[in-house]
């Protein structure tokens, strides 16, 4: 990618949130090494939860081509239904659209959101391997002695919420690397609590498939392993980690990882996610 989308806007969506900075850090993160890259003549970025708003975005967006890509995990509630409807690909009550939409001398590409785009795998699988090496209590447990789990919110206001999880487990068991790899969830089945009785191994490791280190990941996910909500609580303020690594538990030691969305490499997903979108 060179000088293709001097031309063009990019607008990255993230949702955001009015209780923890920390929610919007990697949408601000990405769109500034993308600024610095100079490969678009504009990048923007806009959330669900805090300003900027959906509502005002465009508004100050002029180039030819305006590329809206969702900092999301699935191809889900919002990415299909709430992201298209506040930025007019579609009209309230539909959930059928078209992802190129020309609009007097601007065209609009929505792109597929960063979750779902291979690559990711191999994100997962560097926040798994990352978090033993850099905490090795009592030694660094291989993969094969190891229950992996990939934690999700999980929704019933669309079914396809959980199948980026459901895929990245998938790929992952192919490659026989762990004892044993499962999702687990906030809201659906099986719980995100449930990863001790489910695990046949005495090692775990939870990766939180997210995109930030916002309430779901640093407190809500951290409690529902277990840690006292007080203390989750007292170690946000300090701005410390909200669990210990690694902790025993029910007879079992886990390991509980950052989300992924930090991850550097995000950046290469969300230029080939345009790639794709412009090819279309």
């Amino acid at each position: 990618m060179t000088d293709e989308y001097l031309d063009a806007a990019l607008v990255l969506v993230g949702h955001g949130s009015t209780l923890n900075a920390d929610s919007a850090a990697p949408t601000w993160q990405h769109a500034d090494e993308l600024r610095r890259r100079g490969l678009f003549a504009q990048v923007q970025e806009t959330f669900w939860k805090q300003e900027p708003y959906f509502s005002q975005v465009l508004r100050g967006v002029f180039a030819p081509r305006v590329f809206v890509l969702p900092l999301f995990i699935s191809d889900g509630y919002f990415t299909e239904e709430v992201i298209p409807r506040e930025l007019g690909f579609c009209q309230k009550g539909e959930t059928s659209f078209s992802r190129t939409q020309k609009r007097g001398e601007q065209t609009f590409f929505y792109c597929r959101p960063v979750g779902t785009h291979p690559s990711i795998t191999e994100v997962l699988l560097a926040r798994a391997r990352d978090i033993v090496e850099k905490f090795p209590f009592p030694r660094t447990p291989k993969p094969s002695e190891t229950a992996l789990f990939i934690a999700g919110h999980g929704t019933g206001n669309n079914e396809n919420s959980r199948t980026a999880i459901e895929r990245q487990v998938e790929i992952i068991r192919a490659k026989n690397l762990y004892a044993h790899v499962q999702g687990i969830f906030m809201e659906e089945e099986p719980r995100i609590g449930d990863c001790y009785g489910l695990a046949p191994a005495k090692n775990i490791v939870v990766v939180p498939f997210f995109i930030s280190d916002g309430l779901h990941s640093y407190e809500d996910i951290p409690v529902m392993l277990g840690a006292p909500r007080s203390a989750v609580q007292e170690r946000m303020k300090l701005g410390q980690p909200t669990w210990r690594n690694p902790t025993e538990r029910e007879g079992k030691r886990l390991w509980y990882t950052p989300s992924i969305g930090s991850e550097p490499h995000i950046v290469d997903v969300i230029l080939e996610r345009v790639r794709e979108a412009a090819a279309q």
